[in-house]
């Protein structure tokens, strides 16, 4: 079974920052596009940012302007750097490797999640 394997989440006030890292083998990294998602509770789990491998890049409105995905091709890793972090982005973030299938995005491995918790 792939393993993506995420770190960096934890507590963090509003208005701070932190920065999301998921590390997938190299053999899904190099062919896959690479994504965040998040699922609060009680709430569908949604995307957040993509990244190709070409590296072109689209987020969810709601986190345009704070939110910045990246990915090292050299270390089979992709970045999530969160800033002015809101109470509403506390949720589990999900790393997602992705096929692009008849014009769609399949998510085909996924990470086990990681708790981001934006609170005073």
């Amino acid at each position: 079974q792939v393993q993506l394997v995420e770190s960096g989440g934890g507590l963090v006030q509003p208005g701070g920052s932190l920065r999301l890292s998921c590390a997938a083998p190299g053999t899904i990294f190099s062919i896959n596009a690479m994504g965040w998602y998040r699922q609060a509770p009680g709430k569908q789990r949604e995307l957040v940012a993509r990244i190709t491998t070409g590296g072109s890049t689209n987020y969810a409105d709601s986190v345009k302007g704070r939110i910045t995905i990246s990915r090292d091709n050299a270390k089979n890793t992709v970045y999530l750097q969160m800033n002015s972090l809101k109470p509403e982005d506390t949720a589990v973030y999900y790393c997602s490797a992705a096929k692009l299938r008849f014009g769609v995005y399949v998510n085909e491995h996924w990470g086990q999640g990681t708790q981001v918790t934006v609170s005073s």
